[in-house]
């Protein structure tokens, strides 16, 4: 590749290395975290049982190694240190104990398991050895040799890989191979090393088999770990999965009711200028109008006393209207008035609120309503009092007054922490897409504000021959939180 295309390379690895760790952790994000965990401890647990599993398996070899080796050292302490006291005062081993060496090693019961001996110099040349061929001969020193030096008792199983061992090699048993110190009698001075071959068929099976039970023991373990702890956070992912998709869901509910309340918030100027406006047009149009009339009337009463006439008896008879003028607009005035002003609600549970307004709608209408309340939580606070209040209120007044209804029903039920309250009326009804948009009156439309911006929900069903349905739901959590 010519150096000039190498720095586009470059990027174009990089491109694909950041793409592809960037998939990766999608994915994983993508996993439910009782997916990451069990993929996460794997990756912990696996090469930390394999680390502890090795290292027990090798701690238990070195142990009986050196067990072993412990008991060679008191063997080579007390049958072959007597034989080499020679190497204290010279450079070799005499005649007869090298004789006494070889009768050693093949005619006890110790030397028998013995493979192949040697016996060390300093500088790593031999100074006996069950292979006389390699008596005199200078090796390297190794590790383990030069431990043996300094009075450490060392030993190493089933290797030789050195170069001194290249006669022991053949054999086609596993072998132990030990180096211990022998020491001047009297002075403790290390004059010599010895190193023991000795067969380890017995041992190598017994460390087989113990390494095999390490093994399942630490893997048992480790995954008994895994199983428990997936099993918990298993539980604890599902938990976390079903309370979050809760919470997606309320949080569903919440924007829905922000954006409701909000628009609510933006319409409550407008209601509060359309209630003025009804308030000035009722007042315009029937107490102003009849008290207008009545002040004509008086008018020509007064001008009459002025020019000091007698009244006709027709002029007479003009107090009458006058009178129910005055009277008309005295009730027009009181009906205005109470429908403003609010009975005393406070102190009072949801169901007498309910009662009351129903009762409030009963005497005015001289007309029975319906009722079924069923157990209904007992303080809601008092707005939402005040909102079930003048649901029923304007419910019952459309019903009775505007469409003419011959009966009604009012029901509320309290199940689910969701209270609903369904007015129904048996009048002609009307088309629910066409009047409700268009209507400019507090009526509906106020209610579906009042009721929404506390947080509830407003439904309206209606035809021209089925009557009409007005119902209302609010959550109680909702209204405690």
């Amino acid at each position: 590749m010519s150096d000039r295309w190498a720095p586009a390379y470059s990027n174009q690895m990089h491109n694909r290395i950041r793409q592809w760790l960037q998939t990766l952790v999608e994915r994983w994000r993508d996993l439910s975290l009782s997916r990451q965990y069990m993929l996460a401890s794997a990756a912990v647990l696996v090469p930390g049982m394999l680390v502890i599993g090795g290292w027990v398996a090798d701690t238990i070899e070195q142990g009986v190694s050196e067990f072993t080796a412990t008991s060679t050292a008191l063997y080579m302490d007390s049958f072959v240190a007597p034989l080499v006291q020679d190497l204290a005062t010279g450079g070799t081993l005499s005649e007869p104990a090298q004789a006494r060496l070889k009768n050693l090693m093949n005619n006890t019961s110790s030397g028998k398991r013995i493979v192949s001996f040697k016996i060390w110099k300093p500088g790593g040349v031999i100074a006996y050895s069950s292979h006389p061929e390699t008596i005199g001969k200078r090796f390297p020193v190794t590790p383990h040799l030069e431990r043996a030096w300094q009075g450490t008792i060392t030993s190493e199983f089933d290797t030789l890989e050195d170069e001194e061992d290249i006669l022991e090699r053949g054999a086609r048993h596993p072998l132990l191979e030990m180096y211990s110190p022998i020491r001047e009698a009297g002075s403790g001075r290390i004059i010599a090393v010895g190193e023991f071959y000795e067969t380890a068929d017995r041992m190598k099976q017994e460390l087989l088999q113990t390494r095999m039970k390490s093994w399942v023991l630490v893997a048992g373990v480790t995954l008994a770990m895994f199983v428990l702890l997936s099993g918990l956070v298993r539980k604890g992912s599902h938990t976390i999965a079903a309370q979050r998709g809760k919470l997606e869901e309320r949080i569903v509910q919440l924007s829905d009711l922000r954006r409701r309340v909000a628009r609510a918030s933006m319409r409550t100027t407008e209601i509060n200028e359309r209630f003025l406006r009804r308030i000035g047009a009722d007042l315009h149009d029937g107490p102003a109008q009849l008290l207008g009339l009545a002040l004509l009337k008086l008018g020509t009463l007064r001008s009459m006393a002025h020019t000091g006439g007698t009244a006709s008896p027709g002029e007479v008879d003009e107090i009458s209207p006058i009178e129910r003028a005055l009277s008309d607009a005295l009730q027009e005035i009181r009906d205005i008035s109470a429908g403003l002003a609010l009975p005393e609600l406070e102190g009072l549970s949801l169901a007498e609120v309910l009662n009351k307004a129903i009762d409030s709608q009963e005497r005015r209408t001289r007309i029975e309503v319906e009722r079924e309340i069923e157990a209904l939580p007992e303080q809601v606070g008092q707005p939402l009092n005040i909102c079930f209040y003048r649901l029923i209120q304007e419910s019952l007044n459309n019903a009775f007054l505007h469409a003419g209804a011959s009966s009604a029903r009012v029901t509320a039920t309290y199940t689910d922490n969701a209270i609903d309250v369904l007015i129904e009326n048996s009048g002609p009804g009307f088309d629910v897409g066409t009047v409700l948009p268009a209507s400019t009156g507090l009526g509906l439309s106020g209610l579906r504000e009042r009721i929404e911006s506390l947080g509830g929900f407003f439904n309206l069903e209606s035809s021209i021959e089925d009557g009409t349905r007005v119902s209302a739901r609010f959550f109680v959590m909702d209204m405690e939180s």
